[in-house]
């Protein structure tokens, strides 16, 4: 008995987001071997746990696509871009590829809102505020930088900014959850 309940529109973007995340992972983790080549143990620490969230949003994916009877397609990721040129850059590029990721949710939730798909709807809107909290953690990364100098930061301010890399939470606090008793 055929128990699929996505189209097949739904099921090729909800995979090709699946991969999507996979590639995301990669990227992280290649600017994490970076930062850490370049002895930025905290920016290096954060960026690979960032690559594991971004393994488990991969993850969330693959799971729902199962429970929904459809077939997840494990496909080949591209090589991730090329190394940054300096920590400004890392923050530019970490900003810009979440701004792409959040482009690509909003068409699947567009997608599923045309196809009356509520099921697909409501399990996207995690991704959706998930998405609210990526960019305004790469917007809070790109500020901190800016405050250092920019491309230009010197040894001191860029020693200062990885030591506090290091203690950065692994998201942001959205408006949406924070309350006057938990705020």
């Amino acid at each position: 008995m055929n128990t699929n309940r996505l189209s097949q529109k739904m099921s090729d973007a909800l995979n090709a987001q699946m991969t999507k995340e996979a590639h995301a992972s990669q990227i992280y983790l290649s600017y994490a071997v970076w930062a850490d080549e370049q002895g930025f143990e905290g920016i290096s620490n954060f960026l690979f746990r960032h690559a594991a969230e971004e393994r488990n949003h991969m993850m969330k994916i693959l799971e729902y696509i199962l429970e929904r009877g459809a077939k997840a397609k494990i496909e080949a990721i591209p090589a991730p871009p090329a190394d940054p040129t300096n920590v400004n850059n890392c923050f530019e590029k970490v900003f810009e590829h979440e701004v792409d990721n959040t482009k690509a949710i909003y068409k699947i939730v567009k997608m599923s809102f045309d196809e009356e798909d509520w099921a697909t709807w409501n399990f996207m809107q995690w991704f959706v505020k998930e998405q609210i909290e990526e960019e305004t953690l790469a917007i809070n990364l790109m500020n901190k930088i800016k405050i250092a100098g920019g491309a230009k930061a010197d040894a001191d301010a860029l020693y200062v900014l990885d030591k506090d890399m290091a203690k950065l939470p692994d998201s942001a606090k959205s408006a949406e959850s924070v309350t006057t008793s938990n705020p």
